[in-house]
């Protein structure tokens, strides 16, 4: 190949932290910029950038990806308590991936990367399972306070225009102890419906949703009723696709889905989406297997891999050891952001790289070259593993040769 393929818009590129962040730069010297020519508009949300800048860095990216249309998003750490001290940073700033969520106003949709020689954990799935999160609010805006001793809680609504207060009694404290207080909004809930339908009428998959409407009656039911309603607009158009919607208790969609043969997408609320497609991951074998795209109701996008920072593979590597580290679901971030980009843009070439990148490294690891975590679950087994630069060498040289 003598030229570069040309990236006709710009791409957002969002870095991030640990050995996410080592193998993202291993992606990007050897997988994307020798064969790619893409104007990047770089925002570093690294941990201790975040600090620096007082985390406007995290919103500052946001608004560039609804400038581009389109950005793709390195693992970034969210601080607790230890990692503030690990880092000294000032606070335990938010979500970067919650405040992203929020501006873009996105539904997030997860989708496991199926390999012939990794079989599922769960004996019964067969087709993917995509998991819809809704990303707005919930647990992720939430407020909270510790109570140091006792007193009155209470949730307080006051209307704009000097309408009637309204105040429930949440809990008598006689003791120390903890509130937090949630919300979200009907615009929200709406456009995380209307995307999961318009995400299942394009892959031809069943939608379910699950929420905890039996206890819950209010929030939750909230929830159900909007998607109902939502659902009952498209009935003709679902039953042209065959697509059935069904509403599940949480706890009962996740007995159900164990059951199943999978190919249906799953639509969760933002806490329930959070852990259900780490659980919906590990079951298809790896969480280095699962591609995720945040997507907004007016068409932004952005890709992003569905793990963590590989913190414990980290600290190995500061210490000089060598490392095994899984960066499929970092190079379909990257390849998703292409193909968006080259759909969006309407280059065929770019569309057609990223193809043959995503082909690559499925028959990298169908040939039997894989990292150690995919190496202790494949079938047929294999003997080693590869380290995290051979594997991406492998997939390089497979790439050259396509190309």
């Amino acid at each position: 190949m003598s030229e570069k393929i040309r990236v006709k818009n710009p791409l957002v590129e969002i870095d991030g932290d640990e050995m996410a962040r080592i193998i993202w730069h291993f992606i990007k010297e050897k997988l994307i910029k020798p064969f790619v020519d893409v104007d990047i508009r770089y925002y570093d949300l690294s941990i201790t950038n975040r600090d620096r800048t007082d985390d406007q860095i995290t919103v500052d990216a946001a608004y560039a990806i609804r400038e581009a249309g389109v950005g793709v998003k390195c693992a970034t750490i969210t601080p607790n308590a230890a990692r503030v001290e690990e880092y000294k940073l000032k606070k335990q700033w938010k979500s970067p991936n919650g405040t992203i969520r929020s501006i873009l106003d996105g539904t997030v949709f997860r989708k496991p990367i199926i390999m012939k020689n990794i079989p599922p954990m769960v004996r019964r799935w067969k087709k993917p399972i995509i998991i819809g999160r809704h990303a707005y609010g919930d647990i992720y805006k939430n407020v909270e306070l510790v109570v140091d001793g006792p007193g009155r809680a209470e949730l307080v609504f006051i209307p704009d225009g000097g309408g009637e207060k309204r105040v429930l009694n949440i809990h008598e404290f006689k003791c120390p102890g903890v509130i937090m207080g949630m919300h979200n909004t009907e615009d929200s809930v709406r456009s995380f419906a209307k995307a999961c339908i318009n995400y299942a009428l394009g892959e031809k998959q069943d939608l379910w949703f699950g929420a905890k409407d039996t206890i819950s009656k209010k929030y939750h039911g909230f929830f159900r009723d909007i998607f109902a309603d939502e659902a009952e607009k498209v009935k003709d158009r679902f039953q042209e696709n065959g697509i059935h919607y069904r509403y599940f208790l949480i706890d009962d969609a996740v007995a159900q889905v164990m059951k199943s043969e999978g190919g249906m997408l799953w639509a969760c609320m933002n806490y329930d989406g959070d852990v259900m497609s780490d659980m919906v991951a590990t079951g298809f074998g790896s969480l280095g297997l699962m591609a995720s795209v945040l997507v907004s109701p007016d068409g932004k996008y952005e890709f992003e891999a569905a793990h963590g920072t590989v913190v414990r593979h980290y600290y190995e590597h500061l210490k000089g050891n060598p490392t095994s580290t899984n960066s499929i679901a970092s190079i379909f971030a990257w390849t998703g952001a292409l193909s968006k980009r080259g759909d969006i843009d309407n280059t065929p070439d770019v569309l057609k790289f990223a193809e043959t990148l995503e082909n690559a490294v499925i028959s990298t690891v169908e040939s039997g070259i894989m990292t150690k975590d995919l190496m202790l679950i494949a079938d047929p087994p294999v003997d080693k593993y590869a380290l995290t630069e051979e594997f991406l060498d492998a997939v390089a040289g497979r790439l050259k040769k396509a190309l």
